[in-house]
């Protein structure tokens, strides 16, 4: 799954305030004045990878009268099979095209058996929450912008399941958007902080800003 996401998890409407306004969402285009060399090369590196797309209907709808116009910015993404969620669509002019309903999880699942590039998933955010659900998404590849929107359609949602990733690379724009990949990493732990574990100093302020319970005090008090 590849996203540009705000820092509450929005993904609606990042490239122009036509996208997406559906919600009454007003703030389309939100990305743009965070562009810049570095995250361009990032991007680019991501879409020039051999790759098959999985979309929503709405990011199929949005895209499929665009690509074909604009090909040249996206190499690729026109040869693409686009694999496309929807139980109320049957065919589309862009293609190669398969249009999957029913049991979406199900029938993800066994595309992803197949041999093949990877499955890329970009908006979609209904699609994102079966994907999710069923523990479908293997890599979460985010931009991370340095905004909130206080609204929208968002990436970790109801369907999100508890679940382990780890960093495999990033970096920071000048402009502070984390590049970050995440690649799965298993099931959740979780532990507890032993009262012989010296506290770094973020753990001792998270204590002290919560003050939950007096053992956290007592750690504070053995710690100082």
């Amino acid at each position: 799954m590849l996203e540009h996401i705000s820092l509450e998890g929005v993904i609606q409407a990042p490239g122009g305030p036509d996208e997406d306004p559906s919600g009454g969402f007003a703030y389309g285009g939100w990305i743009a004045p965070y562009t810049d060399a570095v995250l361009g090369t990032a991007l680019r590196r991501q879409m020039n990878k051999p790759f098959d797309l999985l979309l929503g209907r709405k990011t199929y709808a949005i895209w499929s009268p665009y690509w074909p116009q604009h090909g040249d910015a996206w190499p690729g993404v026109n040869a693409a099979t686009k694999y496309v969620a929807s139980n109320t669509v049957t065919s589309g002019e862009w293609q190669p095209s398969m249009f999957l309903d029913g049991d979406i999880g199900e029938k993800v699942a066994k595309i992803k058996q197949q041999q093949g590039p990877d499955l890329n998933v970009w908006g979609s955010s209904n699609l994102i929450q079966t994907l999710i659900k069923h523990d479908l998404v293997d890599v979460f590849w985010l931009m991370l912008y340095p905004i909130t929107l206080g609204g929208g359609k968002r990436v970790f949602a109801d369907g999100t399941i508890p679940a382990a990733f780890k960093v495999t690379e990033s970096t920071v724009t000048a402009k502070g958007v984390i590049v970050v990949n995440y690649e799965r990493a298993g099931a959740l732990t979780t532990g507890r902080i032993s009262d012989r574990e010296p506290l770094t100093m973020h753990q001792a302020g998270w204590f002290r800003s919560t003050n939950t319970s007096k053992r956290v005090e007592k750690l504070l008090a053995d710690h100082k």
